[in-house]
């Protein structure tokens, strides 16, 4: 092969990462802009379906998407597990963390929910250290530290009359399970579950667990209900194959910071759908979370570099 053949495979190369990168960035703006449009369905359903109703609509579109990976996963092998444990505190930890985020989209601003949820890669900092055994520097401990402050602001001082406490304090609660399922997961994969039986297990157990709590409580969609839950159902969907797909083409340190765009989403459905505009301060709050998250992000990256 010749010196222009090399240059000219080099050059190639070069561009399809470029192009695999693009594509990656562009597939997390989607997959952020799909998860806005899913909490900006629950939130027009104004606590109408309940909870649990709404869980089993969100599980059950997601199998169609997830049972074409079964195939390539060895097809019903795929569901072979030592340890059902596990794969039940991943379900129990992730469906917890569900149905609070749906919950807050009821009662709080999306932006403000959507900041929320980026808690929980500060609790995940924390719960790190007694339940994997990692080591957290002082760097990350202060930032984990001005992250919750950023909550803070984004009660507000004092507030009198403290309407959001209690949704702030449960979706503060269901970024809590997030990061234990979080942790579950890294669990189960250091003991050779796949990525598609975890998947599975955690689709199959929710879909299970909400048909049982949604019977008791079923309320018949009207018409414009139906479509709205079709929405929180196929946008989770997609989101979740965008996602999928972005951190397939594309770093994990160049996808990560991306996911924050899911506030911008959420703050411009807010302000046109519901004239939700965060105030002086949500926002300075909302910006707190983000540099916290964006900072213990950039520094879980130089030490893995290091190492």
């Amino acid at each position: 092969m010749s010196a222009n053949d090399t240059a000219a495979e080099g050059t190639g190369e070069a561009e399809a990462l470029r192009a695999g990168r693009r594509r990656a960035i562009l597939a997390i703006l989607a997959s952020a802009g799909m998860f806005a449009i899913a909490a900006a369905c629950v939130k027009a359903l104004d606590g109408a379906i309940p909870l649990a109703q709404l869980v089993l609509v969100r599980s059950l579109l997601a199998l169609p998407v997830l049972l074409p990976l079964m195939p390539a996963a060895g097809g019903w092998r795929a569901l072979r597990t030592r340890n059902p444990l596990g794969h039940a505190l991943r379900t129990i930890f992730g469906l917890t963390g569900m149905v609070t985020v749906f919950y807050g989209y009821t009662q709080l601003p999306l932006a403000n929910v959507t900041a929320l949820g980026f808690t929980m890669p500060l609790f995940l900092t924390i719960l790190a250290v007694p339940l994997l055994g990692e080591r957290v520097g002082w760097r990350r401990g202060l930032a984990v530290l001005v992250g919750f402050s950023g909550v803070l602001f984004m009660l507000g001082p004092l507030q009198a009359e403290g309407d959001d406490l209690i949704p702030t304090l449960v979706v503060l609660f269901g970024a809590l399970t997030w990061a234990l399922a979080m942790i579950t997961i890294r669990r189960l994969g250091a003991a050779g579950e796949s990525s598609v039986t975890i998947v599975l297990w955690f689709a199959l157990g929710c879909s299970g667990l909400s048909l049982f709590a949604a019977i008791p409580v079923w309320v018949w969609p009207a018409g414009w209900q139906w479509l709205l839950l079709l929405g929180v159902g196929i946008a989770s969907a997609f989101g979740q194959v965008l996602m999928t797909d972005a951190y397939r083409r594309g770093e994990p340190t160049l996808v990560a910071p991306f996911e924050y765009s899911g506030i911008a989403w959420t703050t411009l459905m807010g302000a046109v759908i519901w004239a939700e505009a965060p105030d002086g301060w949500d926002a300075v709050g909302i910006l707190i979370l983000i540099g916290s998250g964006l900072y213990i992000w950039w520094r879980e990256t130089q030490l893995g570099i290091r190492r």
